[in-house]
C-alpha cells in the first residue's frame, strides 16, 4: 500500500489468502468488481480498480486504498 514510511504490505495469493503487515484474513471476489476481505479484526467490502500495477480499493461510499505491485526483487 502506498504511503511512504506508513506503508503496510498487502499480499494476495491465489488461494484466497491475504496476507496484511502481519495479519492473515481471507478475500473473495465478488460481482461489480468488488471483493470482500475479511481478517480477524473486520470484514470490508470495496470496490476495485485496477490499472497496470495500480489497484484502488475504495470503501462503497467511504476512504480509498492505493496499491502498486511491487515484484519479490522490490521487497
Amino acid at each position: 500500500m502506498m504511503g511512504g514510511s506508513n506503508a503496510i504490505l498487502w499480499e494476495f495469493s491465489a488461494n484466497g489468502v491475504v496476507l496484511v503487515g502481519d495479519i492473515r484474513g481471507r478475500y473473495k471476489l465478488g460481482h461489480e468488481d468488488r471483493i470482500k476481505i475479511k481478517t480477524p479484526f473486520a470484514t470490508a467490502v470495496y470496490q476495485m480498480k485496477i490499472s497496470g500495477d495500480r489497484m484502488t480499493l475504495q470503501e462503497l461510499g467511504g476512504s480509498k486504498l492505493e496499491f502498486t505491485r511491487i515484484t519479490e526483487t522490490q521487497r
